[in-house]
This record gives structure tokens, C-alpha cells and sequence, in this order.
């Protein structure tokens, strides 16, 4: 009897992170068309969720929502979860003592970033506290735990005992993920100038961003603003040498608006150096859009040499040089990186470390 690997899909009723929900998803249709010979894959969800992922075999569906199954199992209650093979695409996993030499019971999980540690005042304190406990229950009951970078595994060393069990698997950009035919109109609704770069980092690190735009001589466009931020990052941009009205504060986005506006940048410039899988640079590489990024250890892993990463004093003259003379080629390169990252390589590896275990 072939094995059977279930999957936790928290987030398709209640959206908590939106990249981890979307991630979620794609890697699961990459279990399923990965899936070796016998094997098939289950999924757990709350209750209320629905799922229409072809091929997927069992649907457990909880007797608790999203929001009372997180406190449940910070706890360690996890009734009606059952044991096996699982897997959990975010931090949000079932964790309780299992047997995983005579009953084959083994759970995994995937841990994206590390902002509850490095950056917690981005945060919510309950966030905080919430992932802080998951991962202490990880450290106790997880039989591996997924990070994207090499970067990202060595800090998680340094915070939690967790030895040979930290392993690395990359994510990638949303299935999919192109310029939409209508990506003019959707700039358009959005009130975008024509020419910009996009910023993506956090209220500490906007400012050399925002002086890379003054440098290439264009508006800046700031994504995944949270809400009620917008006059305080227009203020950031403005004590940057760039005036407020250059600076566009958006939102969080649909992958069809952030395909649209990051495919007509002239750069996209990352800023935050925590240890994170860089989303939106990924994003940006798949593209094709010139990438500058702050000097980082996550970065180096996953742009690689897809982009220019820089120190962060040297960042506005890499984004005026991005937008100028290198931008051709630097398109190249981020095209080219970009081609390393699938959810279907990544679903391999997520089998390939059951399998190990």
C-alpha cells in the first residue's frame, strides 16, 4: 500500500497571510502531480472550507474554524486530526507527540520567515506570541521543520534546538504568474505614473528605496502597505528627497494587480534584510523586471546572481543604474533565476523528505 501524505490547508476560508495561503495551495497541486507511483495526497482543512483541487483524495474537514483550530493546537489539542504522514505548508500544524518508528506518523512544517523574531514590532503581540509557541511545540513534536533558504536555516539554529531536522525547500512565485493581458488598464485603475520602481520592505527600511527613485529619476511605488500606513510612509518617502506625491502607498494586492504593477517597473528594489522568503523579488524575477536588493543572507540565497544585491548605502545609485544602463541585462538575469524555483521541484523535495524520514 502506497503512502498517503495530508496536507493542513488552513487558510481557505479565513486568510491569515496571504502569500502562505496562496503558497499552500500551489504546492499542494505540485504534491499531486508529483505524486510517486501509489502514493496519493489527503488534505485536513476547518470546517466551513471547502477544497477543488483535482486529485486530492480524503478531505478531513475539522469541527473547528480556522481561528479556534490556531488556539487548539498552540495548546496541543488536535481532536479529530488523526495521525500518518503530514505535512503543513505554514507554522500552523498539528504538533502533538506521535511514534513515528511504529506508527509511521510523521508532521512536518514549513516556516517562511522570521519577523516574530527579528522584527516583532511589525507585528501584532499576539502574532508574536502565537508563532513563538508554535514553534516551541515544533521543537518538541515536529519531526522536521521546512525553511526556504540556507540563510534562513542557520538563524533558526541559532534560535531553537532543532539539529538535523531543519531542512531547506525553496518556494517560488504563484502558478501562473504573468503580466495579465489588461495589465495597462490595471496600472491605470491603480492611478499609477508611468514610469516607476516598485519598494517592497517595512517603515524601518524605506528610505534608501525611496532615494533610489529620487536617484533613476521616477515615481516609487510601495507595495503590501499595511493599512492605516500610507501618511506615515508618504512622510518617510518625503524626508527621503522624494515629495509625497511620487510616492504611491498600495495595499495589499491581487496576484493579477501585483503581476500588473510589477511588470511595468523599471526596477523592483527590496529592502528588508530579515531572514524572509523574499516574495515579491521572486515575484518581480518571474517577470522579467531588473531586481536591487539590500545586502542579506536570504538575498544572496535566493537572487542570487538574478540581481544586484548591494549594501544599503550603495542602494540608490544600484536602482538609478538598474533603471539606466544595466536594466537589459539585469531583465536577463532576474528572467533567468527565476527559471529555478517551481512548486512542482518543491513538491518533489517535500515528498523526497518524507521519504527520508
Amino acid at each position: 500500500m502506497g503512502a498517503r501524505l495530508r496536507v493542513v490547508l488552513d487558510q481557505l476560508v479565513h486568510v491569515v497571510e496571504p502569500d502562505h495561503a496562496a503558497a499552500a495551495v500551489d504546492l499542494t497541486f505540485g504534491l499531486v502531480a508529483t505524486a510517486p507511483s501509489g502514493c496519493s495526497v489527503d488534505a485536513i482543512v476547518p470546517a466551513g472550507a471547502e477544497l477543488t483541487i483535482p486529485g486530492i483524495g480524503e478531505v478531513r474537514t475539522l469541527s473547528l474554524a480556522r481561528r479556534e483550530l490556531a488556539a487548539s493546537w498552540q495548546m496541543g489539542f488536535t481532536p479529530g486530526v488523526g495521525g500518518g504522514l503530514i505535512h503543513a505548508p505554514s507554522i500552523m500544524a498539528p504538533l502533538v507527540r506521535h511514534d513515528r518508528v511504529h506508527d509511521n506518523d510523521q508532521t512536518t512544517l514549513t516556516l517562511w520567515d522570521l519577523y516574530a523574531w527579528e522584527t516583532p514590532d511589525v507585528m501584532s503581540k499576539t502574532s508574536v506570541a502565537w508563532q513563538r509557541g508554535m514553534l516551541r511545540r515544533a521543537v518538541k513534536h515536529a519531526d522536521a521543520v521546512v525553511v526556504p533558504s540556507h540563510a534562513i536555516a542557520g538563524r533558526l539554529s541559532e534560535l531553537a534546538k532543532l539539529g538535523d531536522r531543519i531542512r531547506v525547500i525553496a518556494g517560488a512565485a504563484p502558478t501562473g504568474f504573468v503580466a495579465p493581458a489588461d495589465a495597462s488598464e490595471r496600472r491605470a485603475a491603480l492611478s499609477l505614473p508611468e514610469r516607476y520602481v516598485v519598494v517592497a520592505g517595512s517603515a524601518a527600511t524605506l528610505t534608501e528605496g525611496f532615494r533610489g527613485a529620487v536617484a533613476a529619476g521616477v515615481d516609487a511605488v510601495v507595495v503590501d502597505a499595511p493599512e492605516g500606513t500610507e501618511p506615515q510612509w508618504a512622510e518617510i518617502a518625503s524626508a527621503a528627497g522624494l515629495p509625497e506625491r511620487r510616492a504611491h502607498i498600495r495595499g495589499v494586492l491581487s496576484p493579477q494587480d501585483r503581476a500588473a504593477v510589477l511588470a511595468g517597473a523599471e526596477v523592483f528594489v527590496a529592502t528588508n534584510p530579515v531572514a524572509a522568503w523574499p516574495w515579491r523579488a521572486v515575484e518581480a524575477m518571474s517577470v522579467g523586471v531588473p531586481v536591487v536588493a539590500v545586502d542579506s543572507g536570504a538575498h544572496h540565497d535566493v537572487i542570487a546572481d538574478g540581481g544586484r544585491i548591494v549594501q544599503s548605502g550603495e542602494l540608490a545609485d544600484a536602482v538609478a543604474d538598474a533603471a539606466g544602463p544595466a536594466r537589459d541585462r539585469l531583465r536577463v538575469l532576474a528572467a533567468d533565476r527565476s527559471r529555478s524555483f517551481s512548486w512542482a521541484s518543491s513538491a518533489e523535495r517535500v515528498w523526497g523528505l518524507h521519504a527520508d524520514l
